[in-house]
């Protein structure tokens, strides 16, 4: 799911802030016990966006950190002599 889900998910919830007020008041439900229920939801819904936006940063950060680490002056990984590697010693093997 990704920032455009997380944004869908925000919308349904909000959406359903105004809904189920609605229609607890169609069923009877007292106008106070209605906007207690809607308080409720926006409460919930606000901690829930808090939450999906903080996990959004980390995994970003996250994302972020594995994929664009530094890798030398260039920007090219390997070893060897022409790219900042250690020289073998004379007579030692080279790999």
């Amino acid at each position: 799911m990704g920032a455009e889900g997380a944004g869908d998910v925000v919308r349904w919830a909000a959406f359903s802030c105004v809904l189920v007020p609605l229609v607890l008041v169609g069923y009877g439900i007292s106008a106070a016990g209605a906007a207690g229920a809607a308080l409720g939801l926006a409460a919930v819904t606000a901690a829930c966006r808090l939450l999906l936006s903080q996990s959004e940063r980390g995994a970003a950060r996250l994302h972020t950190e594995q994929c664009c680490a530094h890798r030398g002056r260039h920007g090219r990984t390997g070893s060897g002599a022409h790219r900042g590697g250690h020289r073998a010693e004379r007579g030692a093997p080279v790999e």
